[in-house]
């Protein structure tokens, strides 16, 4: 299994970015999803989830109202839309993937996670 992220980049307060997941080797759908994100001398955190196939979404509330997690099953694609970003949100993020369901009071928990992808970096300069 393999995650593969993409979509990072220079960005002005403000302004989008769209990353993207690509996960090959996993049963389309039948996964769950995690974005997290990790700031120089911070923790790595959570902040968009999709919990099972049904596509049950969650979010940490720093994103929340700003950022938008969805999947293509098709293409075994994860995606986070990132809108209104600012200064705080700049960090490595990464996509994480479970095989099967995540625990729904749990999705933070980097330790549901079975597969990580490699991160992408988002700055935001104000």
């Amino acid at each position: 299994v393999q995650l593969q992220a993409s979509g990072g980049g220079l960005v002005q307060a403000g302004g989008s970015l769209r990353l993207s997941c690509v996960a090959s080797g996993l049963t389309s759908g039948y996964y769950g999803i995690g974005w997290f994100r990790q700031a120089p001398g911070k923790e790595r955190e959570g902040i968009s989830f999709i919990s099972n196939s049904f596509g049950v979404t969650s979010y940490a509330d720093s994103v929340k109202g700003r950022f938008t997690v969805s999947r293509d099953n098709a293409q075994n694609t994860m995606y986070l839309q990132m809108n209104s970003l600012k200064p705080e949100d700049t960090a490595l993020y990464y996509c994480a993937a479970r095989n099967g369901n995540l625990i729904s009071s749990r999705v933070g928990d980097r330790e549901q996670y079975d597969f990580w992808g490699q991160g992408t970096q988002v700055t935001v300069s104000s």
